[in-house]
Formats: structure tokens, C-alpha cells, sequence
């Protein structure tokens, strides 16, 4: 029989594999039909009535794509819609935040140096937090202040950077930066839903009956088109993030997420203008280096010190482990081969601060990284990486007796 902790990370390893799949999709057919519409060639007077057209050759074939402003004369009986690619990223999103953050919630969610939270508590916080900056974007959307694009824009990014305030206030660093690229994605999803579909489908069933359809649902399904155009590529960052302490953790990671939003804007305004035939802004690339660099300068600037957590109570489960047969010669075996990395203040050069923020110099850090050690260094050689530290094959060893003497 596999252990709870193998088929955790199997799980995790699927639905995580899954994600990136379903977000490949969408985000391809996004990019593919933002550059498509950008492309195409108005200024020729079409037979068919078309708006536009345009001709592109992949794969040893040659298309030919024409775009009607509201829909052509007769409804095709195969028309393809471009939906589930979002819905299906979205949920393995979401299942994925469950499996690793809510199941694990202790550890990835929960700063107690940030806030004190119980697991339910926090996941109550990060789920209402989605829900909530729906309804807020939606209304706002759907307001006389919608109608000004720019201005929408503008209003939308001061509320990124808010929340991101917020997060950075609420959750541990990790879970900040993952909870925004959440929240975003489901603003993302939630125009496809609610709002994108819906009107074309109205269109759809306007055109069935014979009723000349009201340019409005393409105008609204075109501006939130747009908006997670420019949205896509700091969800990108904000999921990857989590690898990467220097992103999340420091004083000012929420200051880095909103610095990342507005490289969005500069990188997909390039793209953009290319595709649309108006020119290669080459001031958008300086723009983004700029960008960067201050992000690299905050990251630096605002280093956290990792969190002194000797003495802190240790959660039932994790008494169990520091309980455990063997849990001394672990721990012996933990501080002589991982910890001059996974450190407060890392002895090894070239490293700032612990990777992923696991740390391991003390037996309480020890025992709350349990599952981590034993899937990394007991039952694979992922750690150390190289095998840098030279630990032993009786060393692993007794890392797995030691943690399956605690799962029992």
C-alpha cells in the first residue's frame, strides 16, 4: 500500500500537469485570435460582407479567415465556440490551490508572523476573496465609469495593487503572490463566463430567429477580451512565483506584483501594435528592462529575514513526526546535509535566502518539512541537488524508516 505522502504528490504532480495543459489552450487561442483581429485587412471591400480578412499559411496549408462585426447572413451549423479551454484552466486552477494551499494550509497559506489564522479561517479569506473581486470588477465593468476604456484600465490596476496590499497583509509571502495570480485568473474566467459566451450567444439566438443582433454584445465581449489580453502574462508570472523566494519573499513582494501588471501592459502593447500593422514601439522594451530592474532592486532592497519558528508550538501531526522512532538520527542527518541551504542566513555561496523557503536547522523546522524531506531526500535523490552534501544511501534510508514509523 503507497503512502498518504507518494500519492499527495502524485496527485499534485497531475492536477499540476493538468493546469499547465489546459493553460497552454487557453492562452494560445487568446494570444492566436487577439492577433488575428489586430491583423486583419479592413481596407478591402469583401463579397461576402465580411469586416475583414486575412491569410495565413501553417502547417503546408493556406487559411483563409474572414471576421463579421456581428455575424454573417446565415448561421453555420458547426460553429465552434472557444470556452472550455478557460473553464477547464480555471478549475484545475482551483484544484490545484486546494490540494497544495487549503490541504496544506499550515504550512503554504498561514504566516503566523503575518496573521494569525486557523486553516479554515484563511481558506474562508482566500475563497471569498476570489468571489468578491468578481462582483466588484463586474460592477464597475458594468458602470458609466466602464464606458471610458482608459480610464477603466487605470481603475483596474489601482485594485490589483490593493489587493495585493491586502494578500501581502493577510497570507504568508508564497500564498500573497499565488492568491493574486488567483484572484486575476478568476476575473479572467469570469468575463468568458458570465459575460463573453452570454453574448455571443444572444447573437447567436438573435440571428436563429431572424433579429438583427444589437452591436452592444460584441462591443462588451470585445473589452473584456481585451482586458485579459493584457491580463494573461502576470498570472503567468504570479503562478510561477512560488518557486522563487525572491519574488515573495521580501517586504515589498506586493510592490512586485504590481510592478508586473504593468509589464503586462508594455510587452502585450508591442505585440499588440506589430500585429495591428501601427508600428514596433521599441520604447515598450526599454519600458519593461526598467521594469525589471526595479523589480530585481526591490527584491533586494526588501529581503525578509526568514522567520524565527524555535519554540513555536508544532501542529499534532508534526508532534508526530519529532516523536517518532529515528527522529533524532534525522535530525542529525537534516542539519549535516541540507541545512547550510535551507537556512535562516545560508552558509552556502551564492544562495540569499532558503530555496522555496524551506528551511531545516532546527528540529521543529524538521518535522514541519517532514513530507518535503522524506519524498526529497528519502525515497528520491532530488535533494541535494547533485548530491552535493555526499549523503549516504543509509542516510535516505533512515529518513524513510523514520517517517513511516510516524505515518504509521
Amino acid at each position: 500500500m503507497m503512502d498518504p505522502a507518494f500519492l499527495t504528490a502524485w496527485t499534485e504532480f497531475a492536477v499540476r500537469w493538468l493546469h499547465v495543459v489546459t493553460a497552454i489552450a487557453w492562452i494560445g487561442s487568446s494570444f492566436y485570435f487577439i492577433a488575428l483581429d489586430l491583423g486583419l485587412h479592413r481596407d478591402r471591400k469583401l463579397a461576402s460582407g465580411a469586416d475583414g480578412e486575412e491569410w495565413q499559411v501553417h502547417g503546408g496549408g493556406f487559411y483563409h479567415i474572414q471576421k463579421y462585426l456581428v455575424a454573417p447572413e446565415r448561421m453555420p451549423g458547426d460553429l465552434i465556440w472557444f470556452k472550455w479551454e478557460s473553464y477547464a484552466t480555471w478549475l484545475t486552477g482551483f484544484a490545484l490551490l486546494s490540494v497544495v494551499y487549503f490541504h496544506g494550509a499550515e504550512l503554504y497559506l498561514i504566516d503566523p508572523q503575518v496573521m494569525e489564522l486557523a486553516p479554515w479561517q484563511a481558506i474562508g479569506i482566500a475563497v471569498g476573496s476570489l468571489a468578491f473581486g468578481w462582483i466588484v470588477y463586474d460592477l464597475i465593468c458594468k458602470s458609466r465609469f466602464g464606458d471610458d476604456n482608459t480610464r477603466l484600465m487605470v481603475a483596474l490596476f489601482v485594485i490589483l495593487v490593493a489587493v495585493a496590499w491586502g494578500y501581502a497583509h493577510v497570507f504568508s509571502g508564497r500564498a500573497a503572490l499565488l492568491m493574486l495570480g488567483a484572484f486575476t485568473a478568476t476575473i479572467m474566467t469570469g468575463n468568458v463566463f458570465w459575460i463573453i459566451i452570454p453574448n455571443q450567444k444572444i447573437v447567436v439566438a438573435d440571428l436563429i430567429a431572424g433579429r438583427v443582433p444589437d452591436p452592444k454584445y460584441g462591443k462588451v465581449a470585445k473589452q473584456r477580451s481585451t482586458h485579459n489580453n493584457y491580463l494573461t502574462l502576470p498570472v503567468i508570472f504570479l503562478m510561477l512565483s512560488n518557486h522563487y523566494p525572491l519574488a515573495f519573499a521580501t517586504h515589498y513582494n506586493w510592490l512586485i506584483a504590481s510592478l508586473v501588471f504593468l509589464m503586462g501592459v508594455t510587452i502585450r502593447h508591442w505585440f499588440n501594435s506589430r500585429h495591428g500593422r501601427k508600428g514596433s514601439p521599441w520604447w515598450t522594451w526599454g519600458a519593461t528592462a526598467v521594469l525589471f530592474l526595479l523589480i530585481v532592486w526591490l527584491s533586494r532592497l526588501g529581503l525578509e529575514p526568514a522567520p524565527d519558528t524555535t519554540g513555536a508550538a508544532l501542529s499534532p501531526l508534526e508532534h508526530r513526526y519529532a516523536s517518532a522512532a529515528g527522529f533524532d538520527e534525522v535530525t542529525g542527518i537534516v542539519q549535516s546535509r541540507c541545512a547550510m541551504c535551507h537556512a535562516r542566513e545560508p552558509g552556502w555561496e551564492g544562495i540569499t535566502t532558503a530555496p522555496k523557503g524551506v528551511l531545516l536547522e532546527t528540529p521543529e523546522d524538521i518535522a514541519r518539512a517532514a513530507p518535503r524531506i522524506y519524498l526529497q531526500a528519502g525515497i528520491t535523490h532530488a535533494m541535494p541537488p547533485a548530491n552535493v552534501s555526499f549523503i549516504e544511501p543509509e542516510e535516505r534510508a533512515a529518513i524513510a524508516r523514520w517517517f513511516r514509523a510516524a505515518e504509521g
